[in-house]
């Protein structure tokens, strides 16, 4: 499984609402995406940043939903430039459900007993 970072700096002046609304518009779209596991909007405790985590399949799904049409679109809704980065994301503990997953190399999970 892969975990990618997505981060860009919030455009000056935007109250964390107006954030929030903007972000409200993407939701379908990555709703629709088949590939996306999970998807968490972030901002900077500070305003300054935002940013996503995403959960993918493979590094080739990440790239297929962040090609240049979003990077543009990204740079023109922000006025700036995203930066991107690339986890393994092998082990992930769940204490809301509680569960714990072991993912493979290969993408294939494995629920383990909570310790």
């Amino acid at each position: 499984m892969i975990l990618e970072l997505v981060e860009f700096k919030s455009p000056e002046a935007q109250t964390r609402d107006e954030v929030m609304e903007d972000a409200r518009h993407v939701i379908a779209k990555w709703r629709a995406n088949p590939q996306l596991k999970r998807k968490h909007f972030l901002l900077s405790l500070d305003g300054k940043t935002g940013g996503g985590v995403y959960i993918w399949p493979s590094v080739e799904a990440a790239k297929q939903a962040h090609n240049e049409e979003w990077r543009q679109a990204v740079i023109k809704r922000t006025g700036s430039e995203p930066t991107i980065r690339y986890f393994d994301l092998f082990l992930l503990i769940d204490n809301e459900n509680g569960a714990v997953t072991e993912f493979a190399a290969d993408g294939r999970e494995r629920a383990l007993a909570p310790v």
